[in-house]
Parts: C-alpha cells; sequence; structure tokens
C-alpha cells in the first residue's frame, strides 16, 4: 500500500516526513515564499520526490505561510498553498485545523482562518496520545509554541496566532531565524549594558553558532549579511549588533553577548511555559531549537519526555503528526 505525508507549509521552511507502517523518512526544505512565491508547487513537488516513497495514499496539509506580507491577506495566502500543493501532488488532501480536524481543500478555502497557523495543534495531538498530561515546547527557526496538553486533551487557550499571542503561547523566538536586535534592547559589554542597534545585522542561528549549540549545517537559512556560517562570520555579525567589528571586540567579548542573548530567549519561553502550565507535567521539547526547550523544562524542574520518533521527525514535528494522523484515516 503506497504511504502516506504530512507536509507542514511554512513561510521560509517546508516540512515533509513520509509514513508507511514503520518506514518513515523526514525532508526540511528551506524556502522563502516572499522571494519565490511563484516555486511553491515545484518545490512541494521536490520535496515529495526526495522523500522517495512514490505517489502517496493521502496528504495531511498543514501551513503558516499565508501569515506572509507577500499576501494582502491570511485567506490569499491560504488558497495559493492550497492551489500549490494540490498541483504539486495527484493525492487527495486533507487540511488540519486549529480545532484539530482534517477537511478537505474546498472547506480549507471557505474556511482559511481556521485552517491558518494549525501546525502547533498537529504536535499537540501526537503528543497528546503519548502523554495525557504535558507541556510541548516547539521552538522553530522563528517563533516558539507552548502547548499545555491536560487529561489526553489539547489544553490552549488561544486557536489563532493573535489569540495565542495574547495568551502567551505564541513566542516570536526561534533558534535561527530572530533578528537579535528584537530579542534584548541591551547587552554587555565591557562591564556596562549597551542599547543594542534596531538593524538586521545579526540572528539567532548566529549566536546559537558562535556558542556551539548548532553546527554550521544546521543554519539552514541566509545569513544577513551573505557572507558563511561560519563561527567567524557569526562573530563579525553579532560585533555589529552594537555597532562594532572583530577588530573593537575581543572572540570573549562577542561570545558574551550571545550567552545573554541565549539566557534572554531562555527566560521568554520559560515565563510563557509557567503562564500556561503552572503544573508538574513533562516538557516534551520539539523542533530545531529543542535544545531551548530542554534548558526550559531545567529551570522549571521538570522531566524531559522526548517522543519515540527521529531526530528529522521531532524537528518536523508538525508534518510527522501530520502524517501519523493520515495513516490512520486511510
Amino acid at each position: 500500500m503506497p504511504g502516506v505525508i504530512g507536509l507542514d507549509t511554512g513561510g521560509v521552511n517546508t516540512k515533509a516526513v513520509w509514513r508507511d507502517g514503520d518506514a518513515r523518512r523526514a525532508v526540511l526544505r528551506y524556502y522563502d515564499v516572499v522571494r519565490a512565491r511563484a516555486a511553491l508547487t515545484a518545490v512541494v513537488r521536490d520535496v515529495v520526490a526526495e522523500l522517495d516513497g512514490g505517489p502517496p495514499e493521502l496528504v495531511g496539509l498543514t501551513m503558516t505561510a499565508e501569515l506572509s506580507d507577500e499576501f494582502a491577506t491570511k485567506r490569499e495566502g491560504v488558497t495559493l498553498v492550497l492551489d500549490a500543493v494540490e498541483a504539486a501532488i495527484a493525492a487527495p488532501v486533507l487540511v488540519l485545523t486549529t480545532a484539530g480536524e482534517l477537511v478537505g481543500p474546498d472547506a480549507a478555502r471557505a474556511r482559511p482562518l481556521d485552517v491558518a497557523a494549525a501546525n502547533w495543534m498537529a504536535s499537540a495531538l501526537a503528543v497528546a496520545r503519548r502523554h495525557p498530561d504535558a507541556l510541548v515546547l516547539d521552538v522553530g527557526s522563528t517563533t516558539a509554541d507552548v502547548v499545555p496538553v491536560a487529561g489526553g486533551r489539547v489544553a490552549a487557550a488561544g486557536r489563532t496566532d493573535l489569540d495565542r499571542l495574547l495568551a502567551g503561547e505564541l513566542v516570536y523566538t526561534g533558534a535561527l531565524r530572530t533578528n537579535l536586535a528584537a530579542i534584548a534592547p541591551h547587552v554587555p559589554v565591557r562591564g556596562q549594558l549597551c542599547p543594542v542597534a534596531s538593524e538586521l545585522f545579526a540572528i539567532s542561528g548566529d549566536a546559537h553558532l558562535i556558542l556551539g549549540h548548532i553546527t554550521p549545517e544546521a543554519y539552514t537559512c541566509p545569513t544577513p549579511d551573505g557572507r558563511p556560517a561560519s563561527v567567524a562570520a557569526a562573530r563579525a555579525r553579532v560585533a555589529r549588533l552594537v555597532c562594532a567589528d572583530t577588530e573593537q571586540l575581543e572572540p570573549h567579548e562577542i561570545d558574551a553577548i550571545a550567552a545573554h542573548l541565549h539566557a534572554e530567549q531562555v527566560r521568554q519561553i520559560e515565563l510563557a511555559a509557567r503562564r500556561a502550565s503552572d503544573g508538574d507535567a513533562p516538557v516534551v521539547p520539539l523542533g530545531v531549537g529543542a535544545f531551548l526547550a530542554r534548558e526550559v523544562a531545567e529551570r522549571l524542574g521538570r522531566p524531559v519526555a522526548e517522543l519515540d520518533w527521529s531526530a528529522a521527525e521531532r524537528e518536523a514535528a508538525p508534518a510527522a503528526a501530520l502524517a501519523e494522523l493520515a495513516a490512520r484515516t486511510c
């Protein structure tokens, strides 16, 4: 029997997981919808081909690309993603809603706000099947999803991005793409707190590369200055955060800035986690920034529960979860 595919189409990353029984494969492809809107069909087709599972029986789809400022409205973005996926894959498509339902493309087009940015729900449903009480911390390249699970049910207060921001369940900080100037207004420099330049000089991937939290290969997005994803180049970018360069600041001074920003990211996610869930349920870390989630768990004094997936599946958690859902639907 052909396998199924879970597909998570974001504004800058397309993630897919193919599943056929116990056989599973995952692919993550960087793709910026703002710079190549018309290429989405080809990107989805290439990702499916890379999965190498043959024509799927069913595709489970979720998306966050609709928030891109390439689109005038989320409705426009949802429509484009659906059109691209249907053009790329000759198989039935079911789309996840923020209520955890799977609906057909026509229903999704008619209810764009119900399917926009529902990927967090996929991950939470997968966790709820394994851990009736848990706190999901899915830290991606750009954002962190903070989702409580209680009594085997997803207990999130918000559903839309706006409601989740208001509830503290969506935190705009991630392991790769976050502008460092947005993480903290001041950083330590030579015994003082120095204001940062509000420019896109460096991103969180630079700080985590400097600190050894990620490898150059894991720095999958473009660098702000177009230079390499190397520690030396990352230090040069971070130095510019305080209008300096590597002739003015020593490596240890730049590393101290990176460490401060890392600690601030952990603090922000911790605050959101405390607000979302005040119990002692285990933390389930997911996403490319799962290392941040594990640090938050330690600060909360909670155990960590790893999902029984491969590392690649955990990094592409919504897609892996949708592959599970699709397999059960067949």
